[in-house]
């Protein structure tokens, strides 16, 4: 017999990416916009998947305030980025997160900086 013991959360959280991952998928004209959230910052980039890169990355390190504010300031950097490279529509990739908190400020920066999901 074979005893299970509980997962971790990082483990269950890539799970949960995996299972999302799925479905959502980047191309040239629509990539993907990934959100990664750790204790003390937050990522947002966006992803062909297609040709396997990067397109750019945002990070909070150099902007100061409180994380809410930083993460909609993530958002709306990440979405001037994109309309300068030409790029309109993405595809939203939670990362296994809930869409709540930090990862809906980043959406909602991301929808007012002119990005359409």
């Amino acid at each position: 017999m074979r005893i299970r013991f509980p997962k971790g959360r990082h483990e269950l959280r890539a799970r949960r990416h995996l299972r999302v991952r799925k479905r959502v998928t980047g191309v040239a004209e629509r990539p993907r916009l990934v959100v990664f959230r750790s204790l003390k910052h937050i990522t947002a980039q966006l992803v062909d998947d297609a040709a396997r890169r990067t397109l750019m990355t945002v990070t909070d390190v150099q902007l100061t305030g409180k994380k809410m504010e930083k993460s909609v300031a993530v958002g709306k950097l990440i979405a001037e980025k994109a309309k300068a490279a030409g790029i309109a529509k993405v595809v939203f990739d939670r990362g296994g997160y809930k869409f709540h908190g930090r990862v809906k400020a980043v959406a909602d920066g991301a929808r007012e900086g002119g990005l359409e999901f």
